[in-house]
């Protein structure tokens, strides 16, 4: 049973950073895909970026040049640094690991910016 364990959430203030971690229980180097995706109060679900395993990263337009995912294979952990956070990337912050035909979820983590 594959757990993905979030964590590094919390209340920042527009132009903050945070880091988001996102904790496998078994290799990440097992899955096709890693990332991160977003849902704020009254919207969908929405894609903020992943990584392949071959390393190649893609971002929503709305976060690019703001966060960067990564991943660390030895602590089988993926992370989402953002940076000049803004009010508009409020929202709870899935993980998200893929094998052929499944999807995994973490439970999530809030993200709150504001003054």
């Amino acid at each position: 049973q594959v757990q993905l364990v979030e964590s590094g959430g919390g209340l920042v203030q527009p132009g903050g950073s945070l880091r988001l971690s996102c904790a496998a229980s078994g290799s990440i180097l097992s899955f096709n895909a890693m990332g991160w995706y977003r849902q704020a109060p009254g919207n969908e679900r929405e894609l903020v970026a992943t990584i392949i395993s071959g390393g190649s990263t893609n971002y929503a337009d709305s976060v690019k040049g703001r966060f960067t995912i990564s991943r660390d294979n030895a602590k089988n952990t993926v992370y989402l640094h953002m940076n000049r956070l803004k009010p508009e990337d409020t929202a709870v912050y899935y993980c998200n690991a893929l094998r052929p035909g499944v999807h995994y979820w973490g439970r999530g983590t809030q993200v709150t910016v504001s003054s």
